[in-house]
């Protein structure tokens, strides 16, 4: 499994080579995060069907473990039978090592009816706040108590209550925030209302998952209206496939003129905003059954694009797409509207040599650029993707050090393109 292997490495990747062939696309990361959460609300047993092989779903199970439930992980399936008492404490060591932990919160919350959880971890692009996660455990009855470590929910004397609450944000909707308060509402009694939801994919599968095992979940004009239960059915849920990672290797094929075959995804995972950007760069998606072929149109071109909400343009491919933009025609333009800024790829690029610069929430680039080998390094599993993408387009064998932001992302990523024709090792750091 790959969150054995040792995290701190180096990649080495020598570019110039044309990616063809088919490519297994792993179960999304962003989603299995948000259902290992889940699952900890059922009375019975959940299996999640294709969880992705990743350090990030290693640490889930280990806080899952740690606070009470029984955890088996064989790679594909990750299983859950949730204890009748749970801990009601989340280790920070663990804690601060994925992004979802204030999400893990709310389940043990609503289970236990209390909780203490460090500040959430993850990528460092910027801030994680929970301001709005917070908004809803107070909505429902809870006391929060927030300290310069972390913080400390207890439920009122009846435990919780049904609620309302807003989980907009000055960027948008808060994903993280819409799971949050759906977990609570699932396990209380009376219906509560999460208005401005994120409709992001992920909530979408968790509503899925719930509303397939007893609760009463329904959209209109107002929010998201939640009737909860005390009876939550387990078994067996599939973790669709992950989309991000589906875009990256179609950029990493378009960036080095290659063409793949996307197998485990359809082409109505891929949100609509990406969709329209990748045909006006010329990158063709075709549909093909459960599968989708990636097809080069010609040179690539310049687009000016902006990241935002489903069915928009994933703030999680926009480092990405300024790696194969520095292979097109012309000037592009990426304006990040989902976080206040996210570029910490844009100096590693550069030393790439890509014509980049950042300003406030604006990427721009013109292009073509001649890639040349470079060291670099990465500090998130999107920006780590974005240089590997730089690498495969340029000339020599470049090194990049963030082999454990792979690991905590992608469980095949690095095997699967070497399939595909690609040239990369790994090393631990000396």
């Amino acid at each position: 499994m790959a969150y054995d292997i040792p995290s701190r490495g180096l990649v080495k990747v020598t570019g110039g080579r044309a990616l063809e062939g088919r490519y297994r696309v792993q179960g999304s990361k962003n989603i299995a995060l948000h259902l290992y959460a889940a699952a900890l609300l059922a009375e019975a047993p959940v299996v999640l069907d294709q969880a992705p092989d990743i350090v990030d779903t290693g640490v889930c199970a280990r806080i899952l473990r740690n606070i009470g439930a029984s955890v088996t992980f064989d790679g594909h399936r990750f299983s859950v039978t949730p204890a009748d008492t749970l801990r009601p404490a989340i280790r920070p060591d663990l804690g601060r090592r994925v992004r979802t932990t204030a999400v893990l919160a709310a389940a043990v919350l609503a289970r236990a009816g209390e909780v203490t959880f460090p500040y959430p971890g993850g990528d460092a692009f910027c801030p994680r706040l929970v301001d709005r996660h917070l908004a809803g455990m107070r909505a429902a009855g809870a006391q929060v108590i927030t300290t310069g470590d972390g913080v400390r929910v207890v439920a009122g004397p009846r435990g919780l209550r049904a609620f309302t609450v807003d989980v907009g944000t000055r960027y948008g909707p808060s994903l993280g925030a819409t799971v949050t308060a759906l977990l609570l509402a699932a396990r209380t009694s009376g219906t509560s209302l999460i208005t401005s939801p994120s409709v992001e994919p992920e909530v979408a599968e968790t509503c899925r998952f719930l509303g397939g095992r007893g609760v009463e979940i329904g959209w209109d004009a107002e929010g998201l209206h939640v009737t909860g239960s005390d009876r939550i059915g387990g078994g067996t849920f599939r973790v669709a496939g992950d989309r991000i990672e589906a875009a990256t290797v179609a950029m990493a094929a378009a960036a080095t003129g290659g063409s793949v075959t996307l197998d485990g995804i359809t082409q109505a995972d891929f949100p609509d905003g990406l969709i329209a950007a990748f045909a006006r760069a010329g990158i063709t998606l075709i549909a093909s059954g459960d599968a989708v072929h990636v097809r080069p149109t010609g040179a690539l071109s310049g687009v000016r694009v902006a990241t935002g909400p489903h069915p928009g343009l994933p703030t999680d491919t926009a480092p990405q797409l300024a790696a194969v933009l520095t292979q097109a025609v012309g000037p592009s333009a990426i304006d990040e509207r989902v976080y206040p800024r996210r570029d910490t790829h844009v100096p590693p690029l550069r030393a790439f040599g890509a014509d980049i610069t950042s300003t406030g929430s604006v990427i721009r680039l013109y292009g073509p650029s001649r890639l040349h080998a470079a060291e670099v390094e990465a500090a998130d599993i999107r920006a780590v993707t974005a240089l590997l993408i730089a690498a495969l387009a340029a000339d020599g064998t470049s090194t990049i050090r963030g082999l454990h932001h792979f690991r905590r992302g992608y469980g095949h990523l690095l095997t699967r393109l070497a399939t595909l024709g690609a040239e990369i090792t790994t090393s631990s750091e000396k």
